[in-house]
């Protein structure tokens, strides 16, 4: 290798180096300061929380793939322009195969790549679900925050003024709470391709036979029924589905349906306000991830990791019609 290649893996190998020790942004200036008043914080926390956890090792590996990148492409090209070819294609390669480089380099035969797998995936199904709840407890907190600011304007509690204030600040918090789950989301996204890379090569065929049908269908509610932030009756109300209206549904689970009005508004109602059920289709099973089972356990870490980024949109969604005040 020449004088100058060696040159260009010293240069992306210290880089790499400060990017493994760079410190991230501190809580507070990810979400703010708490300055005591606001009554979802806890909530807010543990969301950011979980997002650490995500972001990780991906970094890692994509640092990884291109002090090994420039390595090759400098000993194949011998100048500085093959070296920066090859860092750029080893970021790409870390981003996406570097855990399934890493997981055999360290576990040489297939019986013990198979359980270190299983095991780094419940793992990340245990931090999934806490993502899940996270994210689902902080935007029922904003939403009732909201219907709370209503409220208080309907009965004069609240100045109509200030409870457009109010409404403008929690509205704008929660926007920017989205575009953080929106970050976690990309980032669990990232982390499952190498899991379905890795997964792929133990147990072939694994992730490509999962349902993941998004279609929907045409139905008629039976019953008036309120629209719910969630597919869950203790979740907020954002809208509601007049009787007999004519909507787009698609199962989420045996008790409740996504559906979409015509005016395009989404939410949630249970599958008993249709008449006629089998209409509209039933939800795709996703069998449980067993202990040790690579295959299953891969199938329920790509449900979660739908089910988060369906969440996350819905909110943006209802986000952005839910935070008004009533006209008056």
């Amino acid at each position: 290798m020449s004088v100058q290649a060696r040159r260009v893996v010293a240069v992306f190998t210290s880089l790499s180096l400060l990017a493994g020790c760079a410190t991230p942004l501190t809580r507070d200036g990810r979400i703010g300061s708490d300055d005591g008043t606001d009554s979802c914080r806890s909530q807010l926390v543990a969301l950011d929380s979980t997002g650490n956890f995500f972001a990780e090792d991906i970094l890692k590996g994509a640092a990884l793939g291109a002090v090994g990148g420039a390595l090759l492409g400098g000993a194949i090209g011998q100048n500085w322009r093959g070296a920066a070819i090859g860092a750029a294609t080893g970021a790409a390669a870390g981003a996406a195969g570097g855990y399934l480089y890493a997981q055999q380099q360290r576990n040489k035969d297939q019986a013990s790549l198979t359980a270190s797998i299983a095991g780094d995936l419940e793992r990340e199904n245990a931090e999934l679900d806490r993502t899940q709840i996270a994210f689902d407890q902080l935007m029922d907190c904003r939403f009732r925050q909201a219907q709370t600011i209503r409220a208080g304007v309907a009965n004069g509690s609240i100045d109509r003024a200030a409870g457009q204030a109010q409404m403008a600040q929690l509205r704008e918090r929660t926007q920017r709470e989205i575009a953080l789950a929106e970050t976690i989301s990309q980032s669990v996204n990232k982390r499952g391709a190498e899991f379905d890379t890795a997964v792929e090569t133990v147990a072939p065929g694994a992730t490509k036979n999962v349902s993941r049908d998004t279609s929907f269908r045409n139905a008629q509610i039976s019953r008036a029924t309120p629209l719910r932030l969630r597919p869950d009756a203790a979740s907020p109300e954002i809208g509601n589905v007049d009787a007999r209206a004519a909507v787009k549904v698609r199962p989420v689970s045996a008790n409740y349906a996504l559906v979409e009005t015509a005016s395009g508004q989404r939410g949630y109602v249970p599958t008993e306000a249709f008449a006629n059920r089998r209409a509209i289709g039933t939800a795709p099973v996703v069998r449980a991830g067993v202990p040790g089972d690579a295959r299953s356990l891969a199938a329920s870490n790509i449900a979660r990791r739908d089910n988060f980024s369906e969440s996350v949109t819905q909110a943006k969604t209802a986000a952005a019609s839910g935070f008004e005040l009533a006209a008056g």
